[in-house]
């Protein structure tokens, strides 16, 4: 018997919240429905926080639901405030569309756009037309300015000052479901939890007009172990696009991401069944290396394609793996194991791979140096057993020198 996609997103931990959970668990399981989520077009790529809302949409779309995926060419001139403390900058019509057909490439590995089986709307169709009196009698009285005000999207702006721009935002995402739920039959709308707010803005609306059911669904936010947002790097944003961001530092992203992320990234970005999933879940130690490069060539083979995957694991492998895999060439030195705890500039400098500990400061300010491809960006950081991939952590300085420490038990 089919699992019911419900289901399969609360097992693999994507649901946050939910409006009439029963009902949409009930409706999922009973007749294939259209459902949306929505895209502004602020940059000309996607990032990882994106990966996740695609992956959800991924597993609804082989269930058998059809996605419709909404980009805001219209929302977009305005910007969403949620989560902002500044106003967005305003882009211009041509940029917007720019961004609109990068999302559109981008999203096209994830979600099947063949016929019938999923489509893109652009909401800049019907908000760029719209009547702004019409617009106001049909969906302002449906509004209570006292609840839109102590919405989470709008409090981090009060102190600010919330512009009246930015406060039109929230109306007009709920007419996008009033739009879609009309034209499309959308009955359910998607996305990260800091936009529950929005999202149940346009369920309500829905329902007050008495037009029939409508839900609202949102996703955990993609975080680390610490409480901060997964996806920034010494560059920036982990972006989805290999002009952005190489696909080779990307693969070296999540293979090196704490352990404690790895099972949790397994279940949101990958298609792995859950029950390798707990196989991997039991490694310690060292051993959890397995699984963070398993998590890295999976993930990097959705976004960017198995072939470039593959080969940005044959070049992390020919920089950091052991025996034939390692360059020859690769200076280095054994550790003690009181070397672990120690500041990571002092053992640099015992072994002469860096001439001063002013200079090992000079380049982590520069980011030039980097332990396991991962920037070193703490004057402080101590070298950790759990820097070892077994038994070798590789520090680089600069684009071309290498250095590997190794201890053996």
């Amino acid at each position: 018997m089919t699992k019911n996609v419900y289901d399969v997103l609360e097992e693999r931990g994507y649901i946050a919240q939910v409006s009439h959970a029963d009902e949409l668990r009930d409706l999922l399981g009973r007749e294939p429905i259209s459902f949306y989520t929505g895209y502004d077009p602020t940059a000309d790529s996607l990032h990882v926080g994106h990966l996740l809302q695609l992956m959800a949409m991924s597993h609804l779309q082989k269930a058998g639901h059809r996605p419709v995926v909404l980009l805001g060419g219209g929302t977009g001139m305005i910007g969403d405030p949620s989560g902002r403390t500044d106003m967005r900058q305003l882009l211009t019509p041509e940029r917007v569309q720019h961004n609109v057909d990068s999302f559109r490439k981008q999203m096209s590995r994830f979600i099947d756009f063949s016929e019938g089986k999923a489509i893109f709307v652009d909401n800049a169709d019907w908000i760029l037309p719209l009547n702004y009196i019409d617009f106001l009698r049909n969906v302002g009285p449906h509004f209570s300015v006292n609840r839109m005000l102590a919405a989470e999207c709008y409090k981090n702006r009060l102190d600010q000052g919330l512009t009246f721009l930015e406060f039109n935002y929230m109306l007009l995402q709920a007419n996008d479901f009033l739009h879609l739920y009309q034209a499309e039959g959308c009955k359910l709308q998607l996305g990260g939890d800091d936009q529950w707010s929005n999202i149940l803005a346009g369920t309500d609306l829905i329902r007050r007009k008495g037009l029939g059911p409508a839900y609202a669904l949102t996703f955990t936010l993609l975080t680390k172990a610490d409480g901060e947002k997964m996806g920034k790097t010494a560059s920036g944003a982990l972006w989805l696009d290999e002009d952005k961001l190489p696909v080779y530092d990307f693969y070296q992203y999540w293979r090196n991401i704490d352990d404690r992320d790895v099972i949790k990234c397994m279940k949101l970005l990958t298609y792995m069944p859950l029950e390798e999933i707990a196989q991997y879940a039991q490694l310690e130690g060292s051993d959890i290396n397995t699984a963070k490069k398993r998590l890295a060539l999976e993930v990097t083979s959705l976004v960017h394609g198995e072939d470039k995957a593959k080969k940005a694991e044959a070049q992390a492998e020919e920089i950091f793996g052991q025996g034939v895999g390692r360059a020859a060439d690769m200076p280095g030195q054994d550790l003690e194991a009181e070397d672990f705890g120690r500041p990571l500039l002092e053992i640099l400098l015992d072994c002469g791979f860096i001439p001063s500990k002013s200079e090992g400061r000079r380049l982590i300010q520069q980011k030039g140096l980097r332990l396991n491809d991962v920037v070193v960006d703490d004057f402080n950081r101590t070298l950790e057993k759990s820097d070892l991939d077994e038994g070798t952590a590789v520090v680089r300085r600069g684009k071309k020198n290498y250095f590997a420490l190794n201890f053996k038990n």
